[in-house]
Protein backbone atom coordinates (compact mmCIF):
# COMPACT_ATOMS: atom_id res chain seq x y z
CA UNK A 1 0.00 0.00 0.00
CA UNK A 2 1.56 3.61 -0.50
CA UNK A 3 1.47 5.69 2.25
CA UNK A 4 -0.33 9.09 2.54
CA UNK A 5 3.14 10.54 2.90
CA UNK A 6 4.45 9.01 -0.49
CA UNK A 7 1.33 10.15 -2.16
CA UNK A 8 1.70 13.67 -0.97
CA UNK A 9 5.18 13.83 -2.29
CA UNK A 10 4.16 12.44 -5.36
CA UNK A 11 1.37 15.03 -5.51
CA UNK A 12 4.04 17.52 -4.71
CA UNK A 13 6.24 16.18 -8.23
CA UNK A 14 3.29 15.93 -10.38
CA UNK A 15 2.50 19.50 -10.03
CA UNK A 16 6.26 20.64 -9.95
CA UNK A 17 5.47 22.80 -6.72
CA UNK A 18 7.88 24.45 -4.30
CA UNK A 19 6.28 25.44 -1.15
CA UNK A 20 6.88 26.00 2.50
CA UNK A 21 9.43 23.45 3.84
CA UNK A 22 11.04 23.68 7.38
CA UNK A 23 9.75 27.42 7.25
CA UNK A 24 11.77 28.38 4.48
CA UNK A 25 9.10 30.07 1.74
CA UNK A 26 10.16 29.16 -1.76
CA UNK A 27 8.85 30.36 -5.09
CA UNK A 28 5.41 28.04 -6.27
CA UNK A 29 6.09 26.73 -9.72
CA UNK A 30 3.35 25.40 -11.56
CA UNK A 31 5.62 24.26 -14.57
CA UNK A 32 4.12 21.09 -16.83
CA UNK A 33 6.25 18.85 -17.94
CA UNK A 34 4.68 15.47 -20.39
CA UNK A 35 6.43 13.17 -17.86
CA UNK A 36 3.65 14.28 -14.93
CA UNK A 37 1.28 11.34 -16.58
CA UNK A 38 2.99 8.69 -14.73
CA UNK A 39 2.37 10.59 -11.86
CA UNK A 40 -1.44 11.16 -13.00
CA UNK A 41 -1.41 7.46 -13.59
CA UNK A 42 0.42 6.54 -10.21
CA UNK A 43 -2.31 8.34 -8.06
CA UNK A 44 -5.19 7.50 -9.64
CA UNK A 45 -3.48 3.76 -8.65
CA UNK A 46 -4.31 4.62 -5.18
CA UNK A 47 -7.89 4.24 -5.98
CA UNK A 48 -7.11 1.11 -7.08
CA UNK A 49 -7.88 2.41 -11.06
CA UNK A 50 -5.17 1.25 -13.86
CA UNK A 51 -5.14 2.23 -17.39
CA UNK A 52 -7.38 0.94 -19.40
CA UNK A 53 -4.85 0.47 -22.44
CA UNK A 54 -0.90 -0.72 -21.43
CA UNK A 55 2.02 1.64 -21.25
CA UNK A 56 4.45 -0.50 -23.52
CA UNK A 57 2.59 0.91 -26.48
CA UNK A 58 4.48 -2.23 -28.44
CA UNK A 59 2.21 -4.54 -26.66
CA UNK A 60 -0.69 -2.72 -28.50
CA UNK A 61 -0.67 -5.01 -31.17
CA UNK A 62 -0.92 -7.62 -30.03
CA UNK A 63 -4.01 -6.74 -27.66
CA UNK A 64 -5.78 -5.42 -31.38
CA UNK A 65 -4.94 -8.94 -32.56
CA UNK A 66 -7.09 -10.53 -29.90
CA UNK A 67 -10.09 -8.06 -29.72
CA UNK A 68 -10.79 -6.38 -33.04
CA UNK A 69 -11.77 -8.48 -36.51
CA UNK A 70 -8.59 -9.89 -38.87
CA UNK A 71 -9.52 -7.98 -41.89
CA UNK A 72 -9.48 -4.43 -40.00
CA UNK A 73 -6.31 -5.69 -37.63
CA UNK A 74 -4.64 -7.36 -40.67
CA UNK A 75 -5.22 -4.22 -43.16
CA UNK A 76 -3.60 -1.75 -39.92
CA UNK A 77 -0.39 -4.19 -39.37
CA UNK A 78 0.60 -5.40 -42.74
CA UNK A 79 3.32 -4.85 -45.13
CA UNK A 80 4.74 -5.62 -48.36
CA UNK A 81 6.16 -8.98 -48.87
CA UNK A 82 6.95 -11.10 -46.03
CA UNK A 83 7.45 -7.69 -43.72
CA UNK A 84 11.16 -7.46 -43.68
CA UNK A 85 11.14 -3.51 -44.25
CA UNK A 86 8.99 -2.83 -41.38
CA UNK A 87 11.11 -5.20 -39.20
CA UNK A 88 13.77 -2.93 -40.73
CA UNK A 89 12.65 -0.04 -39.83
CA UNK A 90 12.66 -1.47 -35.71
CA UNK A 91 15.94 -3.14 -36.36
CA UNK A 92 17.47 0.33 -37.79
CA UNK A 93 16.00 2.34 -34.68
CA UNK A 94 16.56 -0.72 -32.31
CA UNK A 95 20.43 -1.08 -33.32
CA UNK A 96 20.86 2.83 -32.22
CA UNK A 97 21.92 2.77 -28.46
CA UNK A 98 21.50 6.30 -26.51
CA UNK A 99 24.69 7.16 -24.58
CA UNK A 100 23.60 8.98 -21.63
CA UNK A 101 25.03 12.21 -20.35
CA UNK A 102 24.89 13.09 -16.28
CA UNK A 103 24.90 16.49 -13.87
CA UNK A 104 23.02 18.59 -16.51
CA UNK A 105 20.28 20.83 -15.37
CA UNK A 106 17.19 19.38 -16.28
CA UNK A 107 14.73 20.26 -14.22
CA UNK A 108 13.31 22.73 -16.37
CA UNK A 109 12.22 21.13 -19.86
CA UNK A 110 10.49 22.19 -23.01
CA UNK A 111 9.22 19.69 -25.74
CA UNK A 112 8.60 22.70 -28.06
CA UNK A 113 9.42 22.88 -31.67
CA UNK A 114 8.49 24.91 -34.69
CA UNK A 115 8.05 23.13 -37.75
CA UNK A 116 7.45 24.64 -40.90
CA UNK A 117 6.74 27.65 -39.45
CA UNK A 118 3.82 26.41 -36.88
CA UNK A 119 5.04 26.03 -33.30
CA UNK A 120 4.09 22.90 -31.44
CA UNK A 121 4.34 21.51 -28.23
CA UNK A 122 6.02 18.80 -29.29
CA UNK A 123 8.36 16.99 -32.38
CA UNK A 124 5.54 14.55 -32.49
CA UNK A 125 2.25 14.42 -35.26
CA UNK A 126 -0.29 12.03 -36.08
CA UNK A 127 0.72 10.56 -39.73
CA UNK A 128 -1.79 9.73 -42.41
CA UNK A 129 -3.50 6.65 -41.66
CA UNK A 130 -6.71 5.88 -43.89
CA UNK A 131 -10.17 4.05 -43.82
CA UNK A 132 -10.17 4.59 -39.81
CA UNK A 133 -13.80 3.41 -39.33
CA UNK A 134 -12.33 0.07 -39.97
CA UNK A 135 -10.87 0.28 -36.52
CA UNK A 136 -13.94 2.44 -34.71
CA UNK A 137 -16.82 4.10 -36.30
CA UNK A 138 -15.75 7.24 -34.44
CA UNK A 139 -13.12 7.01 -37.12
CA UNK A 140 -10.47 10.08 -38.37
CA UNK A 141 -13.36 12.39 -36.45
CA UNK A 142 -12.10 10.72 -32.88
CA UNK A 143 -8.16 10.94 -33.66
CA UNK A 144 -8.57 14.57 -34.69
CA UNK A 145 -9.99 14.93 -31.61
CA UNK A 146 -7.46 13.28 -29.56
CA UNK A 147 -4.53 15.03 -31.53
CA UNK A 148 -6.63 18.80 -30.64
CA UNK A 149 -6.89 18.05 -27.12
CA UNK A 150 -3.23 17.05 -27.15
CA UNK A 151 -2.18 19.53 -28.73
CA UNK A 152 -0.41 17.76 -31.65
CA UNK A 153 -0.89 17.93 -35.24
CA UNK A 154 -3.19 15.38 -37.10
CA UNK A 155 -2.48 14.79 -40.66
CA UNK A 156 -5.97 13.60 -42.64
CA UNK A 157 -5.07 10.95 -45.09
CA UNK A 158 -6.73 11.47 -48.84
CA UNK A 159 -8.38 8.17 -47.96
CA UNK A 160 -10.34 8.70 -44.80
CA UNK A 161 -13.52 7.64 -44.14
CA UNK A 162 -14.71 10.88 -43.50
CA UNK A 163 -15.17 13.81 -45.29
CA UNK A 164 -12.46 16.42 -44.50
CA UNK A 165 -14.72 18.89 -43.38
CA UNK A 166 -16.19 17.07 -41.08
CA UNK A 167 -12.80 16.32 -39.36
CA UNK A 168 -11.75 20.02 -39.81
CA UNK A 169 -14.76 20.91 -37.81
CA UNK A 170 -14.13 17.99 -34.77
CA UNK A 171 -10.88 20.04 -34.50
CA UNK A 172 -11.66 23.20 -33.88
CA UNK A 173 -8.63 26.05 -34.59
CA UNK A 174 -6.04 23.15 -33.82
CA UNK A 175 -3.38 22.48 -36.14
CA UNK A 176 -4.28 19.89 -39.20
CA UNK A 177 -2.37 19.25 -42.34
CA UNK A 178 -3.95 17.42 -45.34
CA UNK A 179 -1.84 14.07 -47.11
CA UNK A 180 -2.75 13.99 -51.05
CA UNK A 181 -3.43 10.93 -52.67
CA UNK A 182 -2.26 12.20 -56.49
CA UNK A 183 -5.34 11.16 -58.45
CA UNK A 184 -4.89 11.37 -61.89
CA UNK A 185 -8.06 13.43 -62.05
CA UNK A 186 -6.52 17.07 -61.96
CA UNK A 187 -9.63 18.50 -61.72
CA UNK A 188 -10.31 15.66 -58.58
CA UNK A 189 -6.90 17.26 -57.06
CA UNK A 190 -7.21 20.47 -57.45
CA UNK A 191 -10.75 20.50 -56.08
CA UNK A 192 -9.41 18.50 -53.30
CA UNK A 193 -6.51 21.35 -52.43
CA UNK A 194 -9.23 24.14 -52.21
CA UNK A 195 -11.40 22.53 -49.96
CA UNK A 196 -8.43 21.55 -47.71
CA UNK A 197 -7.51 24.98 -47.80
CA UNK A 198 -11.17 26.09 -46.77
CA UNK A 199 -11.52 23.69 -43.98
CA UNK A 200 -8.27 25.27 -42.55
CA UNK A 201 -5.73 22.63 -43.59
CA UNK A 202 -2.17 24.67 -43.23
CA UNK A 203 0.42 21.83 -44.83
CA UNK A 204 -0.05 19.69 -47.62
CA UNK A 205 1.91 16.48 -47.78
CA UNK A 206 2.04 14.41 -50.77
CA UNK A 207 2.44 10.67 -50.71
CA UNK A 208 4.50 10.25 -53.79
CA UNK A 209 5.57 6.01 -52.63
CA UNK A 210 2.11 4.60 -53.39
CA UNK A 211 1.73 5.26 -57.46
CA UNK A 212 0.58 1.57 -57.07
CA UNK A 213 -0.49 -0.71 -53.99
CA UNK A 214 2.22 -3.10 -53.19
CA UNK A 215 2.05 -7.15 -52.75
CA UNK A 216 0.68 -7.48 -48.87
CA UNK A 217 -0.08 -11.21 -48.24
CA UNK A 218 -2.17 -10.35 -45.19
CA UNK A 219 -4.90 -8.62 -47.14
CA UNK A 220 -4.39 -10.32 -50.08
CA UNK A 221 -4.88 -13.94 -48.28
CA UNK A 222 -7.81 -12.26 -46.84
CA UNK A 223 -9.54 -11.03 -49.72
CA UNK A 224 -9.88 -7.73 -47.78
CA UNK A 225 -9.46 -4.12 -49.50
CA UNK A 226 -11.57 -1.96 -47.66
CA UNK A 227 -11.88 0.68 -50.77
CA UNK A 228 -13.95 -1.91 -52.53
CA UNK A 229 -16.87 -1.71 -50.18
CA UNK A 230 -16.79 2.33 -50.58
CA UNK A 231 -14.65 2.98 -47.20
CA UNK A 232 -12.12 5.41 -47.53
CA UNK A 233 -14.28 7.10 -50.09
CA UNK A 234 -15.76 9.74 -48.60
CA UNK A 235 -13.58 12.70 -49.55
CA UNK A 236 -14.01 11.48 -53.35
CA UNK A 237 -17.62 10.74 -52.64
CA UNK A 238 -18.22 13.93 -51.57
CA UNK A 239 -16.19 15.96 -53.80
CA UNK A 240 -17.95 17.66 -57.03
CA UNK A 241 -15.46 17.32 -59.34
CA UNK A 242 -15.76 13.47 -58.79
CA UNK A 243 -19.27 13.27 -58.70
CA UNK A 244 -19.05 15.48 -61.86
CA UNK A 245 -17.17 12.30 -63.61
CA UNK A 246 -20.39 9.86 -62.47
CA UNK A 247 -23.43 9.07 -64.68
CA UNK A 248 -25.41 8.42 -61.51
CA UNK A 249 -25.08 9.73 -58.25
CA UNK A 250 -22.98 7.53 -55.69
CA UNK A 251 -26.12 6.45 -53.83
CA UNK A 252 -27.32 5.08 -57.07
CA UNK A 253 -24.92 3.16 -58.43
CA UNK A 254 -22.11 2.82 -55.25
CA UNK A 255 -20.42 0.02 -57.25
CA UNK A 256 -19.65 2.45 -60.72
CA UNK A 257 -18.47 5.16 -57.74
CA UNK A 258 -16.47 2.46 -56.34
CA UNK A 259 -14.96 2.06 -59.92
CA UNK A 260 -14.19 5.39 -60.65
CA UNK A 261 -12.41 5.91 -57.66
CA UNK A 262 -10.42 2.55 -58.04
CA UNK A 263 -9.41 4.24 -61.56
CA UNK A 264 -8.41 7.47 -60.67
CA UNK A 265 -6.67 6.99 -56.98
CA UNK A 266 -3.49 6.85 -57.87
CA UNK A 267 -0.97 7.77 -61.17
CA UNK A 268 1.96 5.67 -61.30
CA UNK A 269 3.02 7.86 -64.33
CA UNK A 270 3.70 11.03 -62.69
CA UNK A 271 7.59 12.33 -62.51
CA UNK A 272 9.18 15.30 -60.95
CA UNK A 273 8.35 18.17 -63.30
CA UNK A 274 4.28 17.50 -61.77
CA UNK A 275 5.02 19.25 -58.76
CA UNK A 276 4.93 22.16 -60.35
CA UNK A 277 0.85 21.18 -60.17
CA UNK A 278 1.01 21.40 -57.07
CA UNK A 279 2.76 24.29 -56.42
CA UNK A 280 0.88 26.43 -58.51
CA UNK A 281 -2.64 25.43 -56.96
CA UNK A 282 -1.45 25.39 -52.81
CA UNK A 283 -0.26 28.50 -51.35
CA UNK A 284 0.94 27.14 -48.09
CA UNK A 285 3.97 24.20 -47.11
CA UNK A 286 4.32 21.61 -49.51
CA UNK A 287 5.72 18.36 -48.05
CA UNK A 288 7.36 15.38 -50.03
CA UNK A 289 6.36 11.67 -48.17
CA UNK A 290 8.03 9.02 -49.25
CA UNK A 291 11.32 10.45 -49.96
CA UNK A 292 14.45 7.75 -48.66
CA UNK A 293 17.52 8.77 -51.10
CA UNK A 294 19.27 12.08 -50.41
CA UNK A 295 19.02 12.82 -54.52
CA UNK A 296 15.19 12.94 -54.21
CA UNK A 297 15.70 15.43 -51.42
CA UNK A 298 17.96 17.48 -53.59
CA UNK A 299 15.09 17.20 -56.39
CA UNK A 300 12.66 18.49 -54.03
CA UNK A 301 14.71 21.21 -53.04
CA UNK A 302 14.81 22.39 -57.02
CA UNK A 303 11.44 21.81 -56.82
CA UNK A 304 10.50 24.60 -54.66
CA UNK A 305 9.25 22.22 -52.17
CA UNK A 306 9.63 22.88 -48.13
CA UNK A 307 10.15 19.54 -46.46
CA UNK A 308 10.13 15.86 -46.97
CA UNK A 309 9.24 12.96 -44.56
CA UNK A 310 12.05 10.02 -44.79
CA UNK A 311 9.28 7.33 -44.80
CA UNK A 312 8.92 3.60 -46.40
CA UNK A 313 5.33 4.03 -46.03
CA UNK A 314 6.20 1.99 -43.00
CA UNK A 315 7.13 -1.25 -44.54
CA UNK A 316 4.03 -1.12 -46.46
CA UNK A 317 5.11 -0.73 -50.09
CA UNK A 318 8.46 -1.77 -51.10
CA UNK A 319 9.22 -5.49 -49.57
CA UNK A 320 13.31 -5.66 -49.13
CA UNK A 321 13.70 -1.58 -48.77
CA UNK A 322 15.80 0.10 -46.35
CA UNK A 323 15.13 0.74 -43.31
CA UNK A 324 13.67 4.21 -42.50
CA UNK A 325 16.15 5.21 -39.77
CA UNK A 326 19.33 3.99 -41.80
CA UNK A 327 18.18 6.93 -45.06
CA UNK A 328 17.73 9.35 -42.40
CA UNK A 329 21.11 10.92 -41.82
CA UNK A 330 22.12 10.91 -45.76
CA UNK A 331 18.65 12.84 -46.64
CA UNK A 332 19.59 15.32 -43.71
CA UNK A 333 22.42 15.80 -44.57
CA UNK A 334 21.49 16.21 -48.57
CA UNK A 335 18.44 18.43 -46.99
CA UNK A 336 20.92 21.09 -45.16
CA UNK A 337 19.38 24.19 -44.00
CA UNK A 338 17.04 23.79 -47.13
CA UNK A 339 13.80 21.46 -46.47
CA UNK A 340 12.36 20.63 -43.24
CA UNK A 341 13.18 17.04 -42.45
CA UNK A 342 10.58 14.58 -40.47
CA UNK A 343 10.56 10.97 -39.81
CA UNK A 344 8.07 8.18 -39.68
CA UNK A 345 9.33 4.82 -40.01
CA UNK A 346 8.79 2.89 -36.67
CA UNK A 347 8.35 4.93 -34.23
CA UNK A 348 6.66 2.75 -31.05
CA UNK A 349 8.47 4.49 -28.15
CA UNK A 350 9.29 7.63 -26.53
CA UNK A 351 13.50 6.57 -26.92
CA UNK A 352 12.71 5.85 -30.45
CA UNK A 353 11.70 9.59 -30.96
CA UNK A 354 14.58 10.94 -29.26
CA UNK A 355 16.45 8.20 -32.01
CA UNK A 356 14.71 9.87 -34.77
CA UNK A 357 16.14 13.44 -33.34
CA UNK A 358 19.08 12.83 -32.63
CA UNK A 359 19.59 12.05 -36.32
CA UNK A 360 18.27 14.63 -37.20
CA UNK A 361 14.56 14.59 -37.84
CA UNK A 362 12.71 18.07 -36.76
CA UNK A 363 9.73 15.88 -35.64
CA UNK A 364 8.49 12.56 -36.34
CA UNK A 365 5.03 10.94 -37.41
CA UNK A 366 3.54 8.08 -35.57
CA UNK A 367 0.73 6.21 -37.69
CA UNK A 368 0.02 2.15 -36.42
CA UNK A 369 0.10 2.76 -32.66
CA UNK A 370 -2.71 5.19 -32.18
CA UNK A 371 -4.86 3.47 -34.73
CA UNK A 372 -4.15 0.69 -32.64
CA UNK A 373 -5.28 2.63 -29.38
CA UNK A 374 -8.49 3.92 -31.34
CA UNK A 375 -9.56 0.91 -32.44
CA UNK A 376 -9.15 -0.37 -28.46
CA UNK A 377 -10.50 2.92 -26.76
CA UNK A 378 -11.24 5.22 -29.72
CA UNK A 379 -10.36 8.62 -29.04
CA UNK A 380 -9.21 7.90 -25.13
CA UNK A 381 -7.31 5.13 -26.84
CA UNK A 382 -5.44 7.59 -29.12
CA UNK A 383 -5.09 10.42 -26.14
CA UNK A 384 -3.01 7.31 -24.50
CA UNK A 385 -0.80 6.69 -27.03
CA UNK A 386 -0.03 10.50 -27.44
CA UNK A 387 0.29 10.92 -23.87
CA UNK A 388 2.65 7.79 -23.55
CA UNK A 389 5.28 8.69 -25.84
CA UNK A 390 5.57 12.28 -25.30
CA UNK A 391 5.93 11.05 -21.61
CA UNK A 392 8.39 8.46 -22.14
CA UNK A 393 10.41 10.69 -24.90
CA UNK A 394 10.58 13.56 -22.08
CA UNK A 395 11.70 11.63 -19.93
CA UNK A 396 14.43 9.64 -21.91
CA UNK A 397 15.25 13.36 -22.34
CA UNK A 398 15.76 14.20 -19.14
CA UNK A 399 17.73 10.96 -18.09
CA UNK A 400 19.91 11.77 -21.09
CA UNK A 401 20.94 15.16 -20.21
CA UNK A 402 18.54 16.76 -22.29
CA UNK A 403 16.31 19.59 -21.47
CA UNK A 404 14.48 19.58 -24.99
CA UNK A 405 14.77 18.20 -28.51
CA UNK A 406 17.68 21.10 -29.70
CA UNK A 407 20.37 19.78 -27.47
CA UNK A 408 19.67 16.25 -29.25
CA UNK A 409 22.49 15.00 -32.04
CA UNK A 410 24.19 12.26 -33.27
CA UNK A 411 26.99 12.59 -30.36
CA UNK A 412 23.93 11.32 -28.05
CA UNK A 413 23.87 7.93 -30.01
CA UNK A 414 26.16 4.81 -30.14
CA UNK A 415 25.50 2.33 -32.76
CA UNK A 416 25.58 -1.56 -32.82
CA UNK A 417 27.72 -3.54 -34.75
CA UNK A 418 26.47 -7.21 -35.73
Amino acid sequence: MVSAETGHGLQRERHGLDGEIKGERRDVRMTKHWADFQYEIYLNGMTGAVPRLPTDLTRLEELAEQRLEPGPVGYVAGSAGNGSTARANRAALERRRIVPRMLRDVHERDLSVEVLGRPLPAPLALAPVGVLSIMHPDAESAAARAAAAQGVPYILSSASSTPMEQVAEAMGDAERWFQLYWAKDREVTKSFLNRAKAAGFSTLFVTLDTPLLAWRPRDLDQAYLPFLHGIGTANYFSDPAFQAGLAKPVDEDPNAAVMHFVGMFADPAKTWPDLEFLRENWDGPIVLKGILHPDDARRAVTAGMDGVVVSNHGGRQVAGSVGAADALPRVVEAAGDRLTVLFDGGIRTGDDIFKALALGAEAVLVGRPYAYGLGLDGQAGVEHVIRCLLAELDLTLALSGHAGPATVSTDDLAEETV
